[in-house]
């Protein structure tokens, strides 16, 4: 009992303090955006493939927020491969015919010339300006590039984390895309938000690949609206999966021969060794040495955490273009390049692997039109967990992370996932009901909070705790 009452007030502050922030966000003044029917139409006419429905929903429910003169915090959660960039250039288009700006923020410089490259091709019937600022850029080039950003005539800029630099100045930046949000501290988001030269804030769209247990989403994203896609784009294959203990590696090997002598790439992921950054070169190490013997005659790389970000970016552009036939990783790699020729992706000791993240990997392959493997090599040969079981049955990310949440629970899951203060240790998230009386009397108590600001101050602990949970929330 004594620990439901607990678990219930854990509940009850997260919520409150995700209903507070939204409240909050709704005081803000944002960039109202009319909605250009006919040339959003045309654009989409125009697209070489055809949406999938959720694409469009997702999209709709973005340019109805940019009618708003709030701004908006919603977030696109998409399984891998299910296009969420298309969603993002859409509405960044729409930015650009109402006279804003867009600014686009990913992870890695390989990732933003990624998507530089997509989004330049889908806006190539526009006269949208593009721009890619990374670290890479540097000298005259940069300053220019600096210089049409400032007077607006670049419309949607593309980069990393350089985008946070006080030299960045935006002329009307009305709309912010994240991707892959978790990788970005909430100061460097303030910075990039801080960046417009009036009382408006951009709206704004972290987009994720790690599809988000609808638990999750009332309670510890409550503060979000939260679009989903969850179709893949007409064409994609299922990814066959194959559980593959020790002994059977020599046969694994020969069927991975056959997809290189058909020209197509491979992935093989390191295992997982002691959190360890050494460890983690060392695993890298060995295992290349064990795929260069295995695969004579092929070209192989190597990529791991302790190498210098420019030496990375080379060895991905390589395999990027075919110059490597096979990349040997640590899970660097799990973040979104698009390598449409790579149809093979080996994880060795897969069962040291979290079902999140497997499902993450598994994701880099099955871009293309061929039919793509991913082989899930066992530590020994014993009989295959149950996380395994479920990876090996399912490509679906949705139902995935439902299975995760169950068989973990959310303070292992997202325990550290903000700022490694969120204590739902105790909170049983498929109490659905407990979620519910939280919700309704979080709604209560922010009805006195509208009615009387200073209602808070008379329960000194819990507004302590309402307050690191404000801080906590998502994209606060």
């Amino acid at each position: 009992m004594a620990r439901r009452r607990w678990a219930y007030e854990e509940l009850f502050s997260l919520l409150l303090a995700a209903k507070m922030n939204r409240r909050a966000n709704q005081q803000i003044k944002g960039y109202r955006l009319p909605f250009k029917q006919s040339e959003i139409r045309q654009f989409v006419a125009g697209l070489p493939f055809s949406l999938t429905e959720a694409q469009r929903r997702s999209a709709w429910e973005i340019l109805q927020d940019f009618e708003r003169d709030v701004p908006m915090n919603r977030l696109l959660q998409g399984d891998v491969g299910s296009g969420k960039t298309v969603v993002a250039t859409m509405a960044a288009y729409q930015v650009a015919l109402d006279g804003y700006q867009s600014a686009v923020m990913v992870p890695t410089e390989v990732l933003a010339a990624q998507h530089f490259a997509t989004m330049t091709k889908l806006l190539s019937s526009t006269n949208v300006k593009i721009g890619l600022l990374t670290g890479a850029i540097k000298g005259k080039a940069r300053r220019e590039l600096l210089d049409r950003i400032a007077e607006g005539e670049i419309q949607l800029v593309i980069g990393t984390h350089a985008l946070f630099q006080p030299a960045v100045q935006f002329r009307r930046l009305g709309f912010v895309v994240i991707d892959e949000q978790h990788r970005f501290g909430v100061k460097q988001r303030q910075d990039l938000l801080a960046k417009t030269n009036d009382q408006c804030l951009p709206h704004l769209l972290a987009m994720t690949a790690t599809p988000i247990p609808r638990s999750l989403q009332l309670t510890v994203f409550g503060d979000l609206d939260i679009s989903t896609l969850d179709q893949l784009p007409h064409g994609r294959r299922q990814i066959k999966t194959k559980i593959v203990s020790p002994n059977q590696r020599t046969a694994m090997v020969e069927a991975i021969k056959q997809e290189l002598e058909a020209n197509h790439q491979v992935y093989y992921i390191a295992p997982l060794i002691a959190e360890s950054e050494q460890s983690e070169k060392t695993g890298a190490e060995s295992l290349y040495k064990k795929v260069v013997g295995s695969y004579r005659g092929y070209r192989v790389g190597i990529l791991h955490g302790k190498m210098p970000a420019e030496s990375k970016e080379a060895v991905m552009r390589q395999f990027e273009r075919h110059q490597l036939d096979i990349l040997v990783s640590t899970t660097v790699v799990e973040v979104g390049v698009d390598v449409a020729n790579a149809t093979v992706m080996v994880i060795e000791n897969a069962d040291l692997f979290g079902l999140a993240q497997l499902h993450q990997l598994r994701g880099r392959v099955g871009r293309g039109e061929s039919q793509a493997y991913c082989y899930l090599m066992q530590s020994d040969s014993k009989t295959p967990t149950k996380r395994l079981r479920e990876i090996e049955r399912s490509n679906d990310g949705f139902h995935l992370a439902e299975v995760d949440l169950a068989m973990r629970g959310a303070g292992e899951i997202y325990g550290t996932a903000q700022h490694g203060a969120l204590n739902l240790r105790g909170v049983n998230l498929a109490d659905t009901l407990l979620i519910k009386q939280a919700s309704d009397e979080a709604e209560k108590v922010m009805g006195r909070l509208i009615a009387d600001p200073s209602y808070l101050d008379r329960y000194q602990g819990l507004k302590s705790m309402i307050n690191k949970y404000q801080k906590l929330t998502t994209l606060n």
